[in-house]
């Protein structure tokens, strides 16, 4: 247990560090000019770009990771009894896996999104 203890601390500082960089890159290929692609057009020929969706695939893993993970070590700090503890995180993984699934059919079906009205 301790040493997956160090390598969750340790991977919860390497995740925030790539959150950083992916929203970076989000920002200058989103929002950074008005050209920049805010059409939903734009939004769907760029998501239907492979190396798009590794982007945003990858963004959406290391975001529900980062924030499970924190969110854990937050209510493990609490000392709480481990039935609590382990209810709160079968709902938090059950919302991660939710949330992950949205994200994942979102991003693999957007080329199907440019043939609808």
């Amino acid at each position: 247990m301790k040493r997956w203890s160090a390598f969750a601390w340790y991977w919860q500082r390497i995740s925030g560090l790539l959150l950083v960089i992916f929203t970076i890159g989000h920002y200058v290929t989103v929002h950074w000019s008005a050209a920049a692609g805010h059409e939903f057009s734009s939004s769907v020929a760029r998501l239907s770009n492979p190396l798009w969706q590794f982007w945003y695939l990858g963004f959406v893993v290391l975001g529900l990771w980062h924030g499970v993970q924190g969110a854990y070590n937050i209510l493990r700090d609490f000392k709480l009894p481990r039935a609590v503890l382990l209810g709160a995180m079968v709902v938090l993984i059950g919302a991660a896996l939710y949330f992950a699934y949205l994200g994942f059919d979102t991003v693999l079906t957007v080329h199907e999104w440019k043939h609808h009205p």
